[in-house]
């Protein structure tokens, strides 16, 4: 699968899919406890108290065949992910609530969203980063792997 050559054609789709998400966890989620506040700084989010928090069993892959094909083959959604941000949006796999190194590592993309100010802004640059450098060599992704937080 070349990304880049699909991304054109499958970023549309991924925004539509990605605002989908963010907009049910905003309806759905809970908002941060203090702990969660207090993180949420720590790693530079100037709106912690916009952020929602949506415990999923699983993530809910996009409709879009093309698109959920991209996703799996990326290994942006599948069953060794515990976590994604959509804006201020966090989905979490159950039972992962608690951890404090995959809290702060989505909280970090929070950060990012805020600064590209929108979901269409961050995906288009991190998409093209995935496509680009792979997943785990990312530049969005390592400064999320930068900023993680072992202990509080």
């Amino acid at each position: 699968m070349n990304l880049k050559e699909l991304l054109p054609d499958l970023l549309p789709q991924a925004v539509y899919w990605a605002e989908a998400q963010s907009n049910l966890a905003a309806l759905e989620g809970d908002s941060l406890n203090e702990f969660g506040l207090k993180l949420a700084r720590q790693v530079g989010v100037e709106q912690p108290e916009k952020i929602r928090i949506q415990l999923v069993s699983d993530f809910t892959l996009p409709a879009d065949q093309p698109l959920r094909d991209m996703v799996v083959h990326t290994g942006l959604l599948g069953p060794e992910m515990d976590g994604i941000t959509l804006g201020h949006s966090v989905l979490i796999r159950r039972g992962h609530h608690r951890n404090i190194r995959l809290l702060s590592h989505e909280f970090r993309h929070v950060q990012q969203y805020e600064k590209y100010g929108s979901i269409t802004a961050f995906l288009n640059d991190y998409l093209w980063q995935i496509a680009e450098f792979g997943y785990r060599k990312a530049p969005l992704e390592k400064d999320a792997r930068d900023h993680e937080v072992t202990e509080f």
